[in-house]
């Protein structure tokens, strides 16, 4: 592309795919850093929300990728991401060749394999790139960026993913952001069992929870879990920044995962029960920080 002496070279177009907790708020993002989005989604408020930001909403994946310099997928699982890749109407048939699609869901890396090769065979370049963080690190922009792909096309993307996130790494070739995406998963759960099995022990001694809860983030104890989720803790608020729902389907993704390497996840493997039992007893709409609702359950609390 030429441009006139002296200007900057135009951004890339970008489209879109998934507008949810997350990916609103980081579509949003781009356009503040002035990219061109078009998004679709299966909700109407939504596309409504990206086009009072300044997007533009496409009544169809088709029309949203066809001129589209960069893709990008942010939504539930595996079989989304693969019903908006694939068929006549997905991305792979509609994309021009040489487009780049940056899958952010969160998926298995098997799924992430499989949609590059197919991708490459259409001449279409693919990123698995999930993110953690959460809703309020996806509208603060700070979400970490797990990548895997071929280093040229992690450049190419940089630009974008710095406009969305603070801590961007390629960890190697495709899948393998889906990897670390499973072990960020793995001690998030595990983090909030533990944050909650302790908020319960200190409310059951009659210990002032706020309090105790400050000190303990000072020391050894503390984590980004504990920050995020304190006031979800104290104040019983679990509103979803990320359901329940979805991190069972990524307890899932690595224990399978896990099993497939060889690798033993004795206390992942008890996390992923509660998150299921959690579940199975109609809180998979909280946010993941209603583990404490389970652990007041076996402590014999009504809830």
């Amino acid at each position: 592309m030429s441009n006139p002496a002296g200007s900057a070279p135009a951004l890339p177009s970008v489209a879109w795919i998934g507008l949810g907790i997350m990916g609103s708020p980081m579509a949003e993002n781009l356009l503040k850093a002035g990219y061109q989005v078009t998004g679709f989604t299966l909700e109407q408020d939504k596309l409504d929300r990206l086009a009072a930001a300044g997007g533009s909403a496409a009544g169809s994946i088709a029309e949203a990728v066809k001129d589209a310099d960069v893709i990008v997928t942010m939504v539930p699982a595996s079989p989304q991401v693969e019903a908006v890749a694939y068929g006549e109407a997905g991305i792979l048939e509609n994309a021009k060749p040489g487009a780049l699609v940056i899958d952010m869901s969160s998926i298995t890396p098997q799924t992430s394999i499989d949609l590059a090769k197919n991708a490459a065979d259409k001449g279409i370049r693919v990123l698995d790139a999930p993110v953690s963080g959460g809703e309020a690190g996806a509208i603060e922009a700070v979400l970490s960026i797990m990548v895997g792909g071929e280093q040229t096309d992690f450049d190419a993307a940089l630009p974008i993913l710095e406009a969305l996130g603070k801590t961007i790494v390629l960890c190697g070739p495709h899948g393998s952001g889906q990897t670390v995406k499973a072990a960020n998963q793995l001690i998030v759960a595990v983090n909030i069992q533990a944050c909650a099995e302790a908020v319960v022990f200190l409310e059951k001694s009659g210990v002032d929870l706020g309090a105790a809860l400050d000190v303990l983030n000072g020391g050894l104890a503390g984590s980004t879990v504990l920050t995020r989720k304190k006031d979800n803790f104290l104040n019983r608020d679990f509103q979803p920044g990320f359901r329940i729902d979805l991190h069972h389907k990524d307890m899932g993704i690595v224990t399978d995962a896990a099993r497939n390497v060889g690798a033993a996840l004795p206390v992942g493997a008890v996390v992923a029960q509660l998150v299921a039992s959690l579940r199975a007893q109609g809180d998979g709409g909280l946010d993941h920080s209603a583990l404490l609702r389970a652990v007041e359950r076996l402590s014999g609390s009504q809830v």
